[in-house]
């Protein structure tokens, strides 16, 4: 193999596919990317085994030469090295050869770098999809949806299931929902072309989804989706991302979310999560973060939080609208917090069922989306 191909696309492939790396795994050809090239480009592939991210990068874009192949071939370079040292060449273009044994020469500017390469016939072979079961989303759509559930998903890898994130389609209304038994975070979208295609149970990492995110583009690029028996194939301009779907069977959340309200709140989230805030910091001091909430009877609400050591934080907050029983309530204030942090609306709906029943949060203008978190409860 050799070839001459500018530092930029070279980087920028490089920086995608590097999100399938893992530091932690003990198979020597998984911690190095693949490059294969041939006359239509050069197509770069790494994997961790549970994630395989490949992008491809054309000879020609636009009448613009971005590689110019002297001879195809493929090798697997080191990706801890590769990553680094790309980035930092000095010129524009880089010339790369492959000889015998893989050992690779990589030439830009005055820098001359010699890299042992491995066999590429030992990495594994991408995962083969039949693409059956496809569906087509905005980007800043789908990077909203994980952004919007993926907080809630569990860190703890006894339930495994719950460090990933539930996606349901049926009737075009494709459904995220994350929890971790404390709380809970729900959004749906209705999408325009998912005619007959339906899928249930389908649970994705929420490490990988996180990882997918960065690599969607912010502007309106659409995604392809692939969801095949056990892997999700993600199709973004020219990379492809595949993933592993989570073994096991989701949690019926559904039973959880109260229809109807003793207590209901409407309030401006911008001063609730000012407030919040606030208390939290006193919250935090006592490692417990509780945060109470109070209806008052002059339409208000009271955010308390206390200290042993360092004392109180009080303060009244004015209710667009309160309707039904008072309430002392205790919560985690910093569930609450990555809450406010996600919704856009201006306003939120606050349903309580009683002090020891599950805080439903939606924002006002949106009727997509739905936060649940579980109370504490408090001695006083």
């Amino acid at each position: 193999m050799k070839i001459r191909v500018l530092k930029h696309d070279l980087n920028e492939s490089i920086q995608h596919v590097a999100k399938a790396i893992s530091s932690r795994t003990t198979i020597p050809i998984l911690t190095g990317i693949k490059l294969e090239v041939n006359f239509q480009g050069m197509t770069l592939t790494a994997s961790d085994t549970d994630i395989s991210i490949q992008a491809f990068i054309p000879a020609e874009d636009q009448e613009k030469q971005i590689v110019q192949v002297e001879r195809t071939g493929s090798v697997v370079l080191p990706a801890k090295f590769f990553v680094e040292i790309i980035k930092k060449l000095p010129s524009n273009e880089i010339e790369m050869e492959v000889g015998e044994g893989f050992k690779t020469q990589i030439r830009s500017g005055s820098t001359d770098i010699q890299m042992v390469g491995l066999d590429p016939e030992e990495f594994p072979v991408l995962p083969n999809i039949e693409e059956n079961q496809v569906i087509s989303i905005p980007g800043d759509l789908l990077k909203n949806m994980i952004k919007q559930t993926v907080f809630s998903i569990s860190t703890n890898e006894s339930s495994p299931i719950l460090t990933g994130v539930l996606w349901n389609l049926s009737d075009n209304q494709f459904k995220f929902v994350a929890t971790d038994r404390h709380r809970l975070a729900s959004r749906t979208a209705g999408l325009d072309d998912a005619e007959g295609v339906r899928f249930s149970n389908i649970v994705i990492s929420g490490k990988t989804l996180n990882e997918l995110s960065k690599i969607v583009p912010d502007q309106n690029t659409r995604v392809d989706i692939v969801v095949a028996d056990n892997q999700v194939l993600f199709k973004i301009d020219r990379v492809l991302f595949y993933t592993r779907i989570l073994d096991g069977t989701y949690p019926d959340t559904s039973k959880i979310i109260p229809t109807t309200y003793k207590t209901e709140l409407v309030l401006d989230t911008k001063k609730l999560s000012e407030s919040i805030d606030r208390a939290y910091l006193m919250s935090r001091e006592e490692k417990t973060n509780i945060v109470r909430l109070q209806t008052l009877e002059n339409g208000t609400i009271e955010i308390s939080s206390s200290s042993s050591e360092l004392g109180k934080v009080t303060e009244q907050l004015d209710l667009a609208e309160f309707t039904g029983d008072p309430l002392r309530i205790s919560f985690n204030s910093k569930y609450m917090l990555d809450v406010l942090k996600v919704v856009e609306s201006e306003q939120l709906h606050i349903g309580f069922t009683g002090a020891m029943s599950p805080i439903i949060i939606k924002p006002v203008d949106d009727s997509q989306s739905l936060y649940l978190i579980l109370p504490y409860r408090t001695t006083n």
